[in-house]
């Protein structure tokens, strides 16, 4: 099993910049992918961002010049910064992690943005 944890989350007004941090622990060997994805209210979960253990990233339309992942190997941690932030980036932030067909999730982490 892997457990992801999430912290960093909070409120923010527009223009504003958050950081998400996802620590990983657990069975964590070969985890090929990590990443980001954000559910707001009455909206299906949806990818924000994603990173492979070489390094080559992913990114939703979205949030391209605007937001970044990344990864520190070494602590087994996954960020996310979030720059220029929009009312619509409001959502509970969830840290996916992918090893082969199974997928882990952590509980989330919720951003407010306001105007």
């Amino acid at each position: 099993q892997v457990q992801l944890v999430e912290s960093g989350g909070g409120s923010v007004q527009a223009g504003g910049s958050l950081r998400l941090s996802c620590a990983a622990s657990g069975s964590i060997d070969n985890i090929n992918r990590m990443g980001w994805y954000r559910q707001a209210p009455g909206k299906q979960r949806e990818l924000v961002a994603g990173i492979w253990s070489g390094g080559t990233t992913t990114y939703a339309d979205f949030v391209k010049g605007r937001f970044t992942i990344s990864r520190d190997n070494a602590n087994d941690t996954v960020y996310l910064q979030m720059n220029s932030l929009k009312l619509d980036d409001t959502a509970v932030y969830f840290c996916h992690a992918a090893r082969s067909v199974t997928d882990y999730w952590g509980k989330g982490t919720l951003v407010t943005v306001s105007s």
